[in-house]
């Protein structure tokens, strides 16, 4: 979660060089090349036929779907909307992961998720004036298929390490990602500035991949959904990123938010 919360900055800076369709592709371009290197290092063996159903939804949802969805919202909406959508991901998660696994939660897990994402939400809307930007649709898919990616990908965590998951995902989406970045590079103009150049190189070795190796462990050790309410403290944490190292202005609803987002992540990681 933590290496995760300077995804938005990050995604930012990059955008300050890159056109919206080059960050989302490039970074997962260079994740793929590194990912597939490792696995060759280890001679890691082929996934199986029943396991390439959620690799596809990893590759689908976390690889393409979510970068360049959120890319694309950024580029016409402000960082704050965007929060908005990593604030109601744990809750998304856990309903999909719920259908799709068939593990079932008490009342008290869901009343903890909801009232941790209406916190987060609700302050979001507080901060950026309640004014629903160009990008919503964006927000709303990148919701959507990320939440997709994070439950299929966490469930298969139990039977497969978690840095193969990401890995062979982000292999999986090579051949598309590839040509799309250099499609992507011939047709956005590109000023790659030193700041760009950092926030590309953060989105493609902690973003894409890193984060994702301690992130679908923790998944398969503790399940999907507890695992995913960690993720509510992400905004919060994304806002002392952007004020330490962007310059923005903490708002003082912060600390009360904060507060009630980490009472329902204690209550979600103690129930049932």
């Amino acid at each position: 979660m933590a290496a995760f919360s300077f995804t938005l900055p990050a995604t930012a800076l990059a955008l300050e060089g890159f056109g919206p369709w080059t960050t989302a592709v490039l970074r997962a371009s260079v994740a793929g090349l590194i990912a597939a290197g490792c696995l060759a290092a280890v001679r890691a063996p082929l996934p199986t036929r029943a396991q390439l159903p959620a690799l596809a939804a990893v590759a689908a949802g976390c690889v393409v779907g979510f970068p360049l969805l959120s890319s694309l919202a950024l580029g016409s909406t402000g960082a704050g909307d965007a929060a908005v959508v990593v604030g109601l991901l744990p809750v998304t998660t856990a309903v999909l992961a719920t259908v799709r696994g068939g593990v079932r939660h008490s009342p008290a897990f869901w009343a903890a998720a909801g009232v941790g994402a209406a916190a987060v939400a609700g302050f979001t809307l507080v901060r950026t004036g309640g004014a629903p930007g160009l990008g919503d649709l964006f927000l709303f898919g990148a919701l959507l298929t990320c939440a997709y990616g994070y439950a299929e990908g966490g469930r298969l965590s139990v039977a497969l390490p978690g840095w193969r998951v990401i890995a062979w995902g982000l292999v999986l989406a090579l051949p598309l990602t590839l040509p799309a970045t250099a499609l992507a590079l011939a047709l956005e103009p590109a000023e790659p500035t030193p700041s760009a150049l950092a926030g590309t190189a953060y989105l493609a070795l902690v973003s894409q991949f890193g984060g994702f190796v301690p992130w679908y462990s923790g998944m398969g050790l503790i399940g999907v959904a507890r695992a995913g309410q960690i993720q509510l403290a992400q905004p919060l944490l994304t806002l002392v990123w952007a004020a330490l190292l962007l310059g923005e202005r903490i708002d003082p609803f912060a600390l009360p938010a904060a507060l009630v987002v980490l009472g329902c992540i204690a209550v979600t990681q103690r129930v049932r």
